[in-house]
């Protein structure tokens, strides 16, 4: 399945859609206004709460946690290095890692040497917009959650400085 995840930079608080290959809404972002650190919640279009990440403050290096239905189902751990950014992430479906330009946001998502996920960038836009393709039968949501943190890691960090 093939997702738009297109961010609005004019907004108070993260809140956005995410559409299907077709332009129709599939999910809902929606960030929390006043808080220490990044949290959101990732809805399906009834309301119903999917996926919530939290960032946990005082690391280092970013480290984001996903949590379904009150436990936590995944972590993303950047690691120090000097050149290309390095990430650790661990869920209870796998251990993924990332394959690509990170930063030009042009990478796959691997789960256990396999690729699961493609994201790239477009760069002719107003808005942070991210096209991501699934293998069928991954946890969409979840996939969607890995793109939408390193967002926060590499671009809403800087937009608050």
């Amino acid at each position: 399945m093939r997702y738009l995840v297109r961010e609005k930079i004019f907004t108070i608080s993260d809140r956005f859609h995410i559409e299907d290959e077709n332009g129709r809404p599939r999910f809902e972002v929606v960030g929390r206004i006043f808080s220490l650190g990044n949290k959101l919640n990732l809805y399906d279009m009834d309301g119903r709460e999917l996926i919530y990440i939290e960032q946990k403050l005082f690391r280092l290096l970013p480290e984001y946690l996903i949590y379904r239905e009150g436990k936590e189902i995944g972590k993303i751990k950047q690691e120090f290095t000097f050149f290309k950014p390095r990430f650790h992430i661990d869920s209870i479906y796998g251990n993924f890692t990332l394959e690509g330009d990170v930063f030009h946001h042009n990478f796959n998502i691997l789960k256990n040497g396999r690729a699961v996920a493609w994201i790239s960038k477009r760069w002719i836009s107003l808005s942070d917009t991210y096209s991501v393709d699934i293998e069928e039968g991954e946890d969409d949501a979840f996939i969607l959650a890995i793109v939408i943190s390193l967002d926060q890691i590499f671009y809403d960090g800087n937009r608050n400085k």
